[in-house]
Formats: structure tokens, sequence, C-alpha cells
């Protein structure tokens, strides 16, 4: 496969989609997969472009055809990853980005050990919960309930390649675009990309 498969991981308002939206205004050349979800739309999300909202049984039924690289069931909900769209970019030499928890990263890799993994984390864990009070969209319980998983996701971080800090959004920003960038200019990459060019040269 000749396209790269870059994972993104972050606790709940660490940041992780301000700053994928971000990079995918700055950088054309890659694309983020749209993963399955069984929870219900926020507002302003829609159907096919922020998830595949799919009811549970449907979930569990493509579960059951192995149709996904990695799912997982976060704060009671469902979420996975087409297998046949990730495969079939990444042939066509489409760089893809997922959007995904630590145990989905960690199936990623058992399928796709050069995937490159980039975990976001917040500045605090006071600035963590701050965001998640700012959204407006979850009680006070919803958001202790993700304060306390954000310190046991953060545990992974370990298990990453690349760590950004995102206590400044256009520092985060450009940190993010250099972990894309050092990829594409690997010796095999290049390799892959101008053959020609080195099949005269060496």
């Amino acid at each position: 496969m000749s396209g790269h498969l870059y994972i993104v991981t972050a606790p709940s308002g660490a940041g992780k989609t301000t700053l994928v939206r971000l990079l995918l205004e700055n950088d054309p050349g890659i694309c983020v997969s749209i993963s399955h979800s069984t929870r219900s739309p926020r507002t302003g999300e829609r159907d096919g472009v922020h998830y595949h909202f799919v009811a549970v049984q449907d979930f569990l039924e493509k579960v059951r055809k192995d149709e996904f690289i990695e799912w997982a069931q976060v704060h009671g909900n469902y979420y996975g990853t087409s297998r046949n769209g990730i495969e079939s970019a990444l042939q066509v030499g489409q760089d893809v980005l997922l959007e995904i928890d630590w145990q989905g990263a960690q199936q990623v890799r058992r399928l796709f050990p050069a995937a490159i993994g980039v975990f976001i984390l917040p500045p605090s864990l006071d600035a963590l919960e701050r965001r998640l009070c700012e959204r407006d969209t979850d009680s006070a319980a919803t958001i202790a309930l993700r304060v306390a998983a954000a310190r046991d996701e953060m545990r992974h971080v370990a298990e990453f390649d690349y760590v950004i800090i995102n206590d400044d959004l256009q520092r985060a920003l450009h940190d993010l675009l250099a972990v894309i960038r050092a990829a594409r200019l690997r010796y095999a990459a290049q390799r892959r990309r101008h053959s020609i060019l080195f099949a005269t040269m060496l």
C-alpha cells in the first residue's frame, strides 16, 4: 500500500476535532475516514459527513461480518472504521487519517503496523474540564465521567509515535502538519513517489 495511514487520538475536550478540521483545510493531500457510530447526531452533525450514524443492530451485524478494521464501545456507544474504505484509499496512494480512541488504535496497528500514531494532550486536566463545560452539550455528571475517562485514556500516550500538547491551537496545528510532512519525506515514501528519479540516480 502506498498511502500513509495516520491515527489521531485524544481524550474528549483536547481539541482533536478542531485540529483535524484545520489540518484538512491546510493539506488537501489527506482525507479523514468517516467512522460508523451508534450515538445520536449532535447539533450540526450530518450523516455521511461527520459519522455514518447507524442503529446498534446494524453496527453489530457489520462486526459479525468483519467489516471493521477497528471498533469499540465508548461512553455507551459503538464506533467503528470501515475496512474496505481504508484499504481502497491506501492502495491508490491516498493518505488517510483516523480519528479513533486508544482501543481502536491498538486494533489498527495489528493490521497496519506502519500506521503513524499521534496523541493530542490538553495542557492540563483543568483546561480539559473547562473546554468540556464550554461546549454546553453535556450534563455535569457526563462531564465528570469524561474527565475520569480522559485520565485512563492518557495513560496510553506512550503507545503513540508523536505527542502534541494543545495549549496553543496554531502551534498545535503546525506540529501536526510537521508530522504529516515528515512521514511523506521518509526514504520509502519518497522512493515510491519518485521511482523514475531514483531509478536514474541510484
